[in-house]
Formats: C-alpha cells, sequence, structure tokens
C-alpha cells in the first residue's frame, strides 16, 4: 500500500502565508513572521523524509515559493517534481486583517515578471500553470501570452498547465484542450478542483486520461466543509458516513476524503493542504487502506451542484 505515497503532492499556501480561504478548524497561535517561516521549512523537509516528492506552489502564495526555492536547492534529488503558477500576486503582507489579501493579473508582464523568480526552481520545476485560469480574465484567448508560454514549454521542457475554479471549470478545460500552437497541445496539466461534494470532474476524466494528460486534485477536504461543521445542517448525513468509514479504517476524516479522490479517479497527484507535520503524518495514513466499491459509490452519491457548491465557498473566510 506504501505504493500510494507518491501520489500525494503537498500543496504550499498553508505554509506561505498565514490566511487562506477555509472553514476554521483550530485557533492558532500567534507566531512571529520568522518563526513562520522556520515552521514551514520543516513541514516541507518533513514531508520529503516521509515520502513526499511532489510540491505545488505559487507567488501568490507568500513566502512558500521563496521556502520551496531555498529548500529544494539542499536536495540532489531527481525525483523532486515542483509545480508553480502564475498570474496572481500576494498584497496582505501576512496582516491578518487585510481586506484584499491577492490580486489577480492574466497580463504578460506579470507572466515575464513572475517567471524571473519562478525559473530559479529549475532544474526542479516540472509543471508551470496558469494559476485559475477562467474565461473572465481572458487569458485563453490571448495570444501573445499563449505563444510566450509555448516558448517557455519548448525551451525549458515544461508540462505546461492550469489550474481551475469555480462552476465552470470543466467549460473552462474542454476549451484549453483545444488550444494549439506550432501543431501542437500547449496544456497537457490540470490542476482541478475534486472532491466528495464536486464531482463535476467525472465528467471530462476520460476524455484527460485517454489524451494522456497530468491531472492534480486540489481541494479534496472542499476548504474544510467536510470536517462535521453544525453550520451545514444538510451535510450531517454525509458527516455519518464519513466519520463511519474514519472509525473502520482507523483513520481521520481527512484520510477518507483524499482516498476517495484517489480511488474514485486515480489522477496523477492529489495536494494535501497540510500546514504543519501532524497534518502530513495524519493524510499519510491514506496509504492503509482502500475504499472499496460500495464505498465510493456512496460517497458519490453525496455530489452537488458545482453552482451551489461555489456559492457556498464564495462565503468562507480567510483563516
Amino acid at each position: 500500500m506504501n505504493t500510494v505515497k507518491p501520489l500525494i503532492g503537498l500543496g504550499t499556501a498553508a505554509i506561505g502565508r498565514p490566511q487562506y480561504i477555509n472553514v476554521r478548524q483550530e485557533e492558532g497561535a500567534s507566531i512571529s513572521l520568522e518563526e513562520f517561516r522556520n515552521k514551514g521549512r520543516d513541514t516541507l523537509e518533513y514531508a520529503y523524509q516521509n515520502g513526499i516528492r511532489y510540491f505545488d506552489t505559487a507567488p501568490g502564495y507568500g513566502l512558500a515559493e521563496e521556502l520551496l526555492l531555498d529548500w529544494v536547492k539542499t536536495k540532489q534529488d531527481p525525483d523532486i517534481e515542483v509545480a508553480t503558477k502564475w498570474g496572481y500576486t500576494y498584497v496582505a503582507n501576512f496582516d491578518p486583517t487585510a481586506t484584499t489579501h491577492e490580486i489577480k493579473e492574466h497580463s504578460l508582464t506579470k507572466l515575464n515578471e513572475q517567471w524571473l523568480q519562478s525559473q530559479k526552481l529549475l532544474p526542479y520545476l516540472k509543471i508551470y500553470q496558469v494559476h485559475s485560469a477562467t474565461f473572465d480574465s481572458g487569458i485563453l484567448e490571448n495570444e501573445e501570452i499563449l505563444k510566450r508560454l509555448y516558448e517557455l514549454k519548448s525551451k525549458h521542457n515544461l508540462i505546461m498547465g492550469i489550474t481551475t475554479t469555480g462552476d465552470n471549470q470543466i467549460e473552462v478545460i474542454k476549451k484549453t484542450l483545444n488550444i494549439v500552437i506550432e501543431g501542437n497541445s500547449l496544456f497537457d496539466a490540470f490542476q482541478v478542483t475534486y472532491n466528495v461534494l464536486d464531482q463535476s470532474l467525472n465528467d471530462i476524466m476520460d476524455t484527460l486520461k485517454e489524451q494522456h494528460n497530468k491531472v492534480i486534485i486540489k481541494e479534496a477536504l472542499a476548504n474544510g466543509r467536510l470536517f462535521p461543521n453544525d453550520n451545514y445542517l444538510t451535510y450531517q448525513p454525509l458527516y455519518q458516513i464519513l466519520q463511519k468509514l474514519a472509525d473502520k479504517y482507523k483513520v481521520g476524516i481527512d484520510a477518507i476524503a483524499l482516498r476517495f479522490c484517489i480511488d474514485s479517479i486515480q489522477p496523477y497527484k492529489v495536494l494535501s493542504g497540510a500546514a504543519n507535520s501532524d497534518h502530513i503524518t495524519d493524510n499519510l495514513k491514506v496509504s492503509n487502506f482502500t475504499l472499496n466499491t460500495n464505498e465510493i459509490e456512496i460517497l458519490k452519491s453525496f455530489r452537488s451542484k458545482p453552482s451551489e457548491y461555489w456559492e457556498e465557498r464564495k462565503k468562507l473566510g480567510w483563516n
């Protein structure tokens, strides 16, 4: 069962900035920026020592990309895969009371600016992604930017990808699959929200596999909504099932949620959003079991409409 470990990657948003869109599960102690930085380094090393070799980051994740760059330089391991993104700038300056935490900008200027830093992750950098590709930003029709991405892909032997968000993420992926430059598909990797509640990825997963695209799962825990919460009365039956499965396999609900993603669609990676070593330890318990067909089907029955899922997500705060 340990072969599942390489399927788990570490998303670094939680170790790069003190706030993230989520349901607060616990009160964190106030620590200095230097302590926060050291904790992030320790989390990266702990993940590595426990078998994780895939690390996902972004300039928009505060310190994360810088932390990862400094840390990965201490390794000489060709198995390490780094994915980063461009398009968001972190502006909260580590102020938990900030009204604006990040700014999205899909411009050629922003791409070139952030690439100057991100390219330092080479040769570990394997996947370069448009951060939250949407129709609204115009990124999928901007020929100047698309050609620049193709140039970077070709020159540095990168896998080019997008991350998606919103209730129309499947339509965005379909549009992206049709982008061809010099006779070649531009995008080969898709980091997509998928979990027990939002299972819309199923609608296009067969196509992605047929075309040998890499699928990376984010938000497997639905931003914390899969943990029992009295504010979500409609999810109480789901919480009971999740807890029953957690008790059966002697793991936490987090492991059940991650295992569901692995067993139901067999993605390239599922990202852990762990903020510390304890979270990583709990997440990696996915190695200890597999869900049977009946259990997967029961969890699939809790699929919600994407429009309802994302409307609910919009109401989550930065915690």
